[in-house]
């Protein structure tokens, strides 16, 4: 039986990028070496060169795998018919499930918010997030003409990942049920706040 050489090779990366997200979420960039990702996959630093120039753009390659279903899911959330109204109702509750499937997607993207690199935001700004966002911002300008589409925007993502943030604090809370923590329950909480506010 011969095996696909290229194939191969993406399998390999494939392999390498699964088994890195988990540690860049655990230990962030700075924490995680290319020799603790070696070890990770069972293979020479050497050999993990052959599939990445140098650490920085194995983060991005991780971080960029660890989002590709989301993106398309944002995608198909904005692409589909309707109002602009339940495009958004369709985009929160997708958003939502998608960001409740992943917490080591969350853990990266909060590590890196957190450590501020400038030129590692620019980066994934520029290669991870731009295409998903600017379908975001064009919804939001049909949404209400007299907001921001930016702010606004901001505002749609923000709801939902505040409440996967805050959870660990929430949960020791006043008010708080188990049921707040279900997306379907943060879905509906963010597309309610949302289609009210836009509606004045």
């Amino acid at each position: 039986m011969d095996v696909n050489p290229a194939a191969t090779r993406v399998d390999t990366r494939g392999f390498i990028l699964q088994q890195a997200i988990p540690l860049f979420a655990e230990a962030g960039y700075s924490g995680v070496s290319m020799r603790d990702i070696s070890r990770a996959v069972g293979m020479s630093a050497a050999a993990l060169y052959h599939h990445f120039p140098d650490k920085q753009a194995l983060y991005l390659a991780a971080v960029n795998h660890a989002f590709v279903d989301k993106a398309e899911g944002i995608r198909q959330a904005l692409a589909g018919g309707g109002t602009a109204v339940a495009r958004l109702e369709r985009f929160v509750e997708r958003f939502t499930e998608l960001m409740a499937k992943d917490p080591d997607f969350r853990k990266l993207l909060h590590r890196e918010l957190l450590d501020g690199d400038v030129t590692r935001l620019k980066l994934l700004a520029d290669q991870v997030f731009l295409e998903p966002y600017k379908a975001v911002v064009a919804l939001a300008k049909e949404l209400a003409v007299d907001l921001d589409p930016y702010m606004l925007a901001n505002s749609v993502v923000g709801l939902v990942l505040f409440c996967f943030e805050t959870e660990p604090l929430r949960r020791h809370l006043p008010g708080r049920i188990p049921s707040h923590d279900r997306p379907a329950t943060i879905a509906r909480h963010a597309s309610t706040l949302l289609v009210r506010a836009v509606a004045r």
